[in-house]
């Protein structure tokens, strides 16, 4: 039998650093490697049935994390990227983020192939129009072949705005809910150290904002991502009642009517 390797780094160096039950009939041991910290699961043979229904129905935090995100993309998109780009929402699941970045003015496109497209079906991605930036969030801990995926959704653009929860320093206790135990469609888990494993061997920069991570031929500072991720909520101006992600809506959508104008 192969010694197993990891699917990150390619180390021998794995250990098995628990047991446990998946969807309460799945025995599963997951591994995490010595030199990068990846931590997975080695064969989940149980993929079929978690995706049954693509989208857990465990996810009660959908729309709320869809609208978070809106903003803070808003912001970072418009202070750090072309505002008039077109960027591209991969694994993008009902298409909520989508429509969201579009009702504000912003030019984006949608692809999923597993999950039906209800709120951009217009807006779907002819998988030949390039792309300055792709949004991936709550997707890398799906990923049965990080690597392969990565290098995919780089390969559209060097730009990509992802969300995914890091292991901390020690392996987290079994009651972490980001192990998704009872849908079983977490497999791969990420330490800091492995997203700059990653960021090495594909030669662009990385840095992280809590759990909104960015990788890009440009570097930008982690405080500068946290410090305009922070602001998406605040007021514009003192005293006004728009907040920043509404004010640069505003100026976007005037932008577009605009240039329809012309």
């Amino acid at each position: 039998m192969p010694t197993p390797t990891c699917k990150i780094c390619g180390s021998q160096h794995l250990k098995t650093a628990f047991e446990h039950t998946i969807m309460s009939r799945h025995s599963a041991a997951y591994c995490v490697c010595a030199d990068c910290g990846f931590l997975c699961t080695q064969n989940p043979d149980w993929l079929e049935e978690a995706y049954a229904f693509p989208i857990t129905r465990a996810d009660t935090g959908l729309l709320s994390r869809n609208i978070e995100l809106s903003r803070k993309v808003a912001v970072l998109i418009y202070r750090l990227f072309n505002r008039h780009g077109r960027y591209l929402d991969y694994a993008g699941g009902y298409g909520v983020f989508t429509r969201l970045m579009r009702d504000a003015g912003f030019n984006f496109y949608h692809t999923d192939p597993y999950t039906q497209n209800l709120f951009a079906a217009e807006y779907e991605w002819d998988h030949s129009t390039p792309m300055d930036g792709v949004t991936c969030f709550e997707c890398f801990e799906h990923l049965e072949n990080p690597m392969q995926e990565i290098e995919k959704i780089l390969s559209i653009s060097k730009t990509i705005l992802f969300s995914t929860e890091l292991l901390p320093d020690s392996i987290p206790p079994l009651s972490w809910e980001y192990y998704g135990f009872e849908h079983g469609q977490h497999i791969s888990l990420y330490a800091p150290k492995t997203l700059a494993y990653i960021a090495e061997q594909f030669g662009v920069c990385w840095s992280s904002a809590n759990n909104l991570h960015l990788f890009s031929e440009k570097p930008i500072a982690a405080s500068l991502l946290k410090k305009l991720s922070r602001s998406a909520n605040r007021m514009a101006y003192p005293f006004a009642r728009k907040t920043t992600f509404e004010m640069i809506a505003r100026k976007m959508r005037r932008q577009q009517r605009q240039g329809a104008a012309r």
